[in-house]
């Protein structure tokens, strides 16, 4: 399991899932202009989980077997349990981290460790389910 990580392909999935956090990230800002804080997190991580699709399945999973909507099906599971994770861990920093002391960018920061932490469950599921190819166990 540790080996999995050590992968060309894991660092692939690093690399379009940081362009997919950052545009989840980036969106959660302009989307907070017009609705609050937890809104603004689920329909940020909507517009990532997209970005990461698309991108997942042309730079990371190229030898997936799995038909378009089965794939699109699977991923989007995988990632309901990723954004449960990553909005539980943003509202728990977003309370923490004041406590902490930190009173500048409590939004900013709360999110982006909410949007790191599920980052290697996802990475399991979308490889062992959303683009399972025909010669993985």
């Amino acid at each position: 399991m540790i080996g999995a990580f050590k992968s060309r392909q894991f660092v692939m999935f690093l690399i379009t899932g940081g362009l997919a956090a950052a545009v989840n990230f980036g969106s959660r800002i302009l989307y907070n202009q017009w609705m609050g804080f937890s809104a603004a997190i689920v329909l940020a991580y909507i517009t990532g989980m997209i970005t990461a699709f698309v991108l997942a399945r042309i730079f990371v999973f190229q030898d997936s077997q799995r038909a378009l909507h089965h794939s699109a099906l699977y991923f989007t599971l995988v990632n309901l349990v990723a954004v449960a994770q990553t909005w539980i861990i943003s509202l728990l920093a977003d309370h923490v981290l004041p406590s902490l002391g930190i009173q500048h960018f409590v939004h900013e920061i709360a999110h982006a460790v909410g949007v790191v932490v599920p980052v290697f469950s996802s990475y399991l599921g979308h490889k062992h389910l959303s683009f399972k190819s025909i010669s993985q166990p």
